[in-house]
């Protein structure tokens, strides 16, 4: 069953031209949801909007955006005055330019999206721009307006649609030297580069997302499995730090050692040449 789509509109190359639809790739609604409640009654609680200043409750048809001008004093912003801002990005998603993927800071990635065309009349049109793309290797980058706010988009071939996703602006992406900047230059022995290199081949494998866990997620359904048929859960252990390690080299070496006892070779892994031990 095909979802109901999170944006339409058309996507747009030069003078080509298809409508298309964008569909999230992702979602959490599979998530446990654990309810605010009243312990004393167990009714679900509602949130109330609160006038901060009044501190009395506030109707939903008083509720509205301001932009704050002065400390405490806000310019009134009407929905319809948001909706009135058009801007081509609103309806379209103009290809601005073409880049390699490997050429994207992957701090810029934020949320993926399926897109597909959502007319038959515009399949041709859709397929000719993704093997096109897919034929140099390149992504896309244009711009469209999700939920009021005008974003870039990076597009790629993926299966027979494509793989879109919204790019961060640099405003949003912390720099990364104000928390490195503090940090020495070390020059790593080679013995324990060779070692750590070692333990790095043992444990190479393929990506396989079907071998994630959410073990946090495993964890709370079993604790409320047994709390609703009535047992009383078990208090678990805290976690224990793992011990300081004094002798990095020799630490290096039982793992190597430990790693090796009896290893059987992963599934999936990739043949790797043999190495000498250190």
């Amino acid at each position: 069953m095909v979802m109901r789509p999170y944006w339409k509109g058309y996507l747009k190359l030069a003078l080509v031209s298809c409508p298309i639809a964008l569909h999230a790739a992702c979602s959490s609604a599979e998530r446990i949801a654990l309810r605010q409640i009243n312990k004393a009654t167990g009714n679900r609680l509602r949130q109330q909007l609160i006038d901060e200043e009044t501190r009395e409750p506030v109707a939903p048809e008083h509720k509205g955006r301001g932009y704050e001008v002065a400390k405490g004093q806000y310019l009134i912003v009407e929905d319809a005055e948001l909706e009135a801002i058009e801007i081509e990005s609103t309806h379209t998603i103009e290809i601005d330019r073409f880049v390699p993927h490997s050429a994207i800071d992957q701090r810029f990635f934020d949320s993926p999206y399926y897109v597909m065309p959502s007319e038959p009349v515009g399949q041709e049109a859709f397929a000719v721009i993704r093997e096109a793309m897919r034929g140099k290797r390149m992504v896309a980058l244009g711009r469209l307006v999700l939920s009021k706010r005008e974003r870039v988009i990076a597009l790629e071939p993926y299966d027979k649609g494509l793989l879109g996703t919204t790019l961060r602006y640099p405003y949003e992406v912390r720099k990364a030297e104000d928390y490195f900047c503090d940090l020495p230059d070390l020059t790593i022995a080679p013995d324990m580069l060779t070692l750590a290199e070692h333990i790095l081949d043992s444990k190479a494998s393929e990506f396989d997302p079907a071998t994630f866990r959410d073990r946090y997620e495993e964890a709370l359904l079993a604790h409320l499995k047994a709390k609703q048929a009535g047992a009383v859960p078990e208090r678990r252990k805290t976690f224990a730090p793992p011990h300081r390690v004094v002798n990095l080299m020799e630490a290096l070496r039982r793992s190597v050692a430990e790693d090796t006892k009896g290893a059987a070779p992963r599934k999936g892994a990739p043949a790797t040449p043999a190495r000498k031990r250190a």
